[in-house]
C-alpha cells in the first residue's frame, strides 16, 4: 500500500507562493502584466496558473506544480503553458539561506537544434516580492541567463 504523504518543513518554502501575483517579464510578455494565483493542494503540492499575453498578442496560459520528493530529497513539479507542446520536468533544492529554489530540467534547445539543459530560479526579495529566472547551460558549464520576470503579492 502506498504512503500517505505528510507536510514536511520543505513545504514552508512553497507555502511562500501562496496567493494572486502580478507579473512583469517586458522580454518575454511585450511589456505586458500577467497574472498568476497560486494554491495548495492540502500543503503537499503548489498550483500556480498564470495568464496573459505573449509578444504577438495572443492569449496564453501556464500552469506549474511543485512539490517536495522527500525519497529523492529533492523539489519536483512541471511546467506547461499554452504557448508550447513540450511538458518541462523539474528537480531541485532550496539555497542554505532558504530564500531561492533552484530548478533544473532539460528541453528544446531554443536554436530549434536539440536539447539544452536549463536552472530556473525562484527567489524571495521578500514576502510580497519573488523573480523567476531561466538560464540555460554553455558549452563552458556556465549559466547565461535569458529571462527574468518580477512577481508582486496582489493578495
Amino acid at each position: 500500500m502506498m504512503k500517505t504523504a505528510e507536510v514536511l518543513k520543505e513545504h514552508s518554502f512553497l507555502e511562500r507562493l501562496l496567493g494572486t501575483w502580478t507579473v512583469t517579464a517586458p522580454d518575454m510578455t511585450g511589456g505586458g502584466d500577467w497574472t498568476e494565483t497560486v494554491r495548495s493542494l492540502h500543503g503537499i503540492w503548489f498550483v500556480a496558473e498564470g495568464s496573459g499575453r505573449m509578444p504577438d498578442g495572443k492569449e496564453a496560459t501556464t500552469v506549474l506544480t511543485l512539490g517536495y520528493n522527500a525519497e529523492k530529497g529533492k523539489y519536483v513539479g512541471s511546467w506547461i503553458g499554452s504557448m508550447m507542446d513540450f511538458m518541462w520536468v523539474y528537480e531541485g533544492e532550496v539555497d542554505a539561506p532558504g530564500n531561492v529554489l533552484d530548478l533544473y530540467t532539460t528541453g528544446p534547445d531554443f536554436s530549434g537544434d536539440g536539447l539544452a539543459d536549463y536552472r530556473e530560479s525562484i527567489t524571495f526579495v521578500d514576502a510580497d516580492h519573488r523573480t523567476f529566472t531561466s538560464s540555460v547551460r554553455q558549452a563552458d558549464g556556465s549559466w547565461k541567463q535569458f529571462m527574468e520576470a518580477h512577481y508582486a503579492r496582489k493578495i
